[in-house]
């Protein structure tokens, strides 16, 4: 059987929050899939397989999740990939439609997190990034602040070193980054600072101040997947964005060479970006809008040249010219990204996704990037995996029973962050349920 293509359906995400016990992540998991499902205008019975990704949680919270919206018996397969774990459930709620074992599916992700810095929670056993720590203090030492910033800061000293770049570049990453999330009712921050502001923030590691970190947050967000099959008998035609290509890669003998930005995951981007470049028959000069996994600044500032948006080593020009927000070649994270958005790790992949449906949907509103044909999504976790991804909208004509989720919901979710009622959560459970999970 010949792959199907895929489309993106429906769509949905809390607000992302401070870690501060607010919320659980049943509530929140909830939240985000009825909203995927009102926005793709489906009951959640019409799903045939779902995944579920996060990092902190006993096994199966998947199920625990979404038993509340029905129990039709479907597979429920729940990941865990460090910080892609979001993507990392697109990726495979993907393959299950164009493999053709499925024609609708959905990815969830979500996180409830500790507020400060990311830790290890298993003391008894070999951490996974044992040998990514070791290189590290090999090569630049192990050093006071948290260890991600360490990795992601040591990348982007090199880089500098290098290629001629400066802290201030990074700076100016963060900076677009907070003025961006000022327009995202998402966001777990909202506030705009100027570039001082960011520089004399305090410091975290070498070049990397506070505001060019991203927090620990608790949120969630999902995505429904489709076959055209599916998309044409639901009459979604008009909102349907396609999945062009989509590559999911991990390290390579790169990551041991001495280099700090290959212990940062450089390789493996390349990789997936030249893959899915190459599936989809255009260039990443092609892209006008780019969501990218901006844990911390430095890590921004390196993915511009591991994706093919600039030549080698000139990834700080694209700064010196504008050419990374509104009004330059690319506006790269329009959301607000990791550092001001937010990042709860199953989460993230999936929130990317939205913003960048929603920029295709046109939906956007104040910070709707123009003329948009193409979209890519870049998501990584150490250790390693990451997870690149290319949108469109689907070319697949217009259906005259299409009513836009917009008018069905009574508010356009691209620009307005709600809660749902209860009368709108049911209004999307399967059928087949229990009265009992139901209420929870």
């Amino acid at each position: 059987m010949a792959p199907q293509k895929v489309y993106v359906i429906g769509v949905g995400m809390t607000k992302f929050i401070k870690p501060r016990d607010l919320r659980d992540y049943p509530d929140m998991g909830r939240e985000a899939a009825a909203k995927a499902l009102l926005d793709a205008g489906i009951t959640y019975d019409k799903v045939q397989q779902a995944t579920v990704g996060y990092c902190y949680g006993d096994s199966t919270c998947g199920q625990r999740t979404l038993y509340q919206l029905g129990m039709h018996q479907i597979p429920i397969v729940n990941v865990n990939n460090n910080c892609s774990t979001g993507s990392t459930a697109l990726f495979l709620a993907r393959q299950a439609i164009e493999y053709g074992i499925a024609d609708c599916t959905m990815a969830l992700g979500f996180e409830k997190m500790e507020a400060g810095s990311l830790g290890s929670k298993f003391t008894d056993r070999t951490n996974p990034l044992d040998k990514t720590v070791e290189m590290m203090s090999e090569t630049r030492g192990f050093g006071a602040g948290p260890m991600a910033a360490q990795i992601f800061g040591n990348a982007g000293i090199e880089y500098c070193e290098k290629y001629g770049a400066t802290p201030e570049h990074m700076a100016k990453i963060a900076e677009k980054n907070h003025r961006h999330s000022a327009l995202n009712p998402y966001s777990q921050f909202r506030d705009i600072y100027t570039l001082e502001q960011v520089q004399k923030s305090s410091t975290v590691f070498g070049p990397l101040t506070k505001l060019q970190c991203c927090p620990t947050s608790d949120g969630s967000a999902c995505a429904i997947l489709a076959s055209e099959k599916f998309v044409r008998e639901h009459n979604l035609q008009d909102q349907a964005i396609e999945l062009v290509a989509q590559s999911m890669a991990t390290d390579s003998p790169q990551l041991f060479n001495q280099s700090s930005i290959e212990l940062a995951g450089a390789d493996m981007t390349r990789r997936a970006a030249k893959e899915v470049f190459s599936k989809a028959g255009i260039k990443p000069t092609d892209v006008q809008v780019v969501e990218l996994h901006d844990c911390f600044s430095a890590n921004e500032l390196i993915t511009y040249d591991a994706l093919g948006l600039c030549k080698p080593g000139e990834a700080h020009k694209l700064i010196d010219t504008n050419d990374v927000s509104f009004g330059g070649k690319y506006v790269v994270n329009p959301s607000g990204g990791l550092i001001s958005k937010g990042h709860p790790l199953g989460a993230t992949g999936l929130a990317q996704c939205s913003e960048l449906v929603w920029q295709l949907r046109g939906w956007c509103g104040e910070r709707q990037v123009p003329n948009c044909k193409y979209a890519l999504q870049h998501n990584v976790g150490l250790g390693g995996a990451v997870v690149v991804s290319l949108y469109k909208k689907a070319d697949l004509g217009s259906s005259p029973k299409y009513v836009d989720s917009r008018k069905r919901v009574g508010y356009n979710p691209a620009v307005e962050a709600r809660e749902l009622s209860e009368e709108e959560v049911a209004s999307v459970r399967a059928r087949e349920n229990s009265e009992f999970m139901a209420r929870l």
